[in-house]
């Protein structure tokens, strides 16, 4: 496990949707960096955690103050192309929080949880608003991957990174 000090990464329970939820909502549609049409999705914690392993970071108080969607096998990540590829989606941070590297450990808890499980890679898409992101993912070695660039709806193009395990 990756630890962040006074943090600590751990599988969600089902009592930490809701709070995933609002978390999620707010950052990406709150923060401009996703439409409100895409709040339904956002929102749908249950249904994420039905298709992916839900990895939240808590605080000293127990409280989530970040998440992520590890997908391990399946069609959720979108963008893996194999079955030796892993992915993570919605990955989220509150703002009262962020600058302590728990995106950071958070994706490498994700990189660890695939190499455990015999992956080669993890693909991951971002949307083009998303530059802290982008960032991050660039200095924990992922590379860009633009032949696998992709539209999920008119007006949404999603830039495609990846990182050999």
């Amino acid at each position: 496990m990756v630890s962040v000090p006074a943090l600590r990464i751990e599988p969600a329970a089902p009592g930490d949707h809701p709070r995933i939820a609002d978390l999620t909502v707010a950052t990406y549609v709150g923060g401009g960096l996703a439409s409100p049409g895409y709040a339904t999705e956002l929102a749908d914690v249950a249904g994420r955690a039905a298709r992916a392993e839900l990895l939240v970071v808590r605080d000293h108080d127990g409280r989530v103050v970040g998440s992520v969607a590890l997908v391990l096998e399946g069609d959720f990540g979108e963008v893996t192309e194999s079955d030796d590829e892993a992915g993570f989606r919605m990955l989220v941070v509150d703002p009262a929080v962020q600058g302590r590297g728990i995106g950071a450990a958070l994706v490498q808890e994700c990189l660890a949880r695939a190499r455990a499980a015999g992956k080669r890679r993890v693909v991951i898409s971002t949307g083009t608003r998303m530059t802290a992101a982008q960032r991050l993912y660039e200095r924990l070695g992922f590379v860009r991957l633009p032949e696998r660039d992709w539209t999920p709806v008119p007006g949404v193009d999603l830039l495609v990174y990846a990182r050999e395990l």
